[in-house]
């Protein structure tokens, strides 16, 4: 089949053109696929990270994707749809994630109607931080595509109550495998200077209020010194609050911080060095960092929000905490060590995402394609 893809690619980093690559990488060995992005993604001032691009330090893949389509410029909207449309595809992909790309990827949608089957792969719908402008822009750009795919029960939920006679085909994230393999924990620990006698804890990915950092920082107060907390990602707007409870905690030494961007080549070193992978989160749809964490064989521990426990089997893969709650966070890690789960849940990883395969994916959304 002739694909075509507009959605993030490299130049611009993070895990969603992570996981854009992957599928393009995937998709080319069967089938050809013209790749369109962003030639402004977002207006600098809209972008609360140091950088929306990769840099000199990040091992991207360099996929050839057409830098055509301006977030905030009608005329790139018309341009694109017509580059696109020359390429005669039979699919057109796009990856939706916030409600601001609605107008500019809706028009390319709606542009293609009779041309291409149009398929979304939706990672919210919802959003978390709500916006005055949400509703009209997921009207436009949902009414414009022919099917979706989703990957948590509650994006699901949330699409069928905007749209309830939507086509969609659910299925579970598939698992990153492009990181490097895993190295020894003792050698991780060294690397970041940590304590290799203390039980390690894992909070990792762009920090954002949503994802209840917060709460875990408290939780420290809960468990004792033989715990160290390991912060690393990005910040998304200010630290301040962070380092306010960071400073305030009776544990503050046991709590290292890595506040920035952490490279592909990087992650192998952060998730050897975890014995457990907390995600603490007030709200969610799903996470990308459960796939990475499975690609480590790393238990999880994760609050029962959005569809967080779709991918996290209660005390099978991991460990669900039932409100996001600092108290019931702590107990969940203390109940995680003094029962020794790491090996066992370990085990159950692996046998799981041999079928959450990037082949078996995007096969998938080919035979999806073809029901539209």
């Amino acid at each position: 089949m002739k694909i075509a893809f507009l959605s993030t690619f490299y130049p611009f980093r993070g895990g969603i053109a992570q996981f854009n690559a992957l599928m393009y990488r995937t998709f080319e060995k069967k089938h050809s696929v013209k790749a369109v992005t962003f030639k402004r993604q977002y207006p600098n001032f809209l972008f609360p990270g140091e950088t929306q691009y990769v840099t000199k330090d990040d091992n991207a893949d360099e996929i050839p994707a057409k830098e055509l389509l301006d977030s905030i410029n009608p005329l790139t909207y018309v341009s694109t749809s017509k580059a696109i449309k020359a390429y005669e595809p039979d699919i057109l992909i796009t990856k939706y994630w916030m409600t601001f790309f609605g107008p500019s990827l809706g028009y390319v949608c709606k542009s293609l109607k009779n041309t291409a089957k149009r398929i979304s792969i939706l990672d919210n719908v919802i959003p978390h931080e709500k916006r005055f402008f949400d509703g009209f822009c997921n009207n436009y750009f949902l009414k414009n595509n022919d099917g979706f795919i989703v990957m948590s029960d509650a994006v699901l939920k949330d699409l069928l109550s905007i749209v309830p006679d939507a086509k969609y085909l659910r299925v579970n994230h598939p698992v990153y495998n492009h990181f490097p393999a895993k190295i020894e924990r003792t050698e991780a620990q060294q690397a970041l200077k940590l304590d290799p006698s203390k039980k390690t804890l894992l909070f990792f990915g762009f920090i954002r209020d949503y994802k209840g950092l917060d709460l875990l920082i408290q939780a420290m107060d809960h468990l004792d010194e033989n715990f160290q907390l390991i912060i690393a990602g990005e910040v998304y707007g200010s630290f301040e609050k962070y380092q306010q409870l960071i400073d305030a905690s009776n544990y503050k030494n046991n709590i290292h911080l890595f506040n920035q961007y952490i490279g592909d080549d990087e992650v192998t070193i952060y998730f050897s060095a975890a014995d457990v992978c907390i995600l603490p989160y007030k709200s969610a749809t799903q996470s990308g960092i459960t796939s990475i964490a499975n690609h480590y064989d790393l238990p999880i521990i994760a609050t029962n929000v959005g569809g967080l426990k779709e991918t996290i089997h209660h005390l099978k893969t991991g460990i669900i905490v039932e409100e996001p709650e600092i108290e019931l966070i702590s107990n969940a890690i203390t109940n995680y060590f003094n029962n020794d789960y790491q090996k066992e849940f370990s085990i159950e990883i692996k046998k799981e995402k041999a079928e959450n395969s990037w082949e078996n994916f995007c096969e998938k959304i080919i035979e999806f394609s073809k029901t539209l």
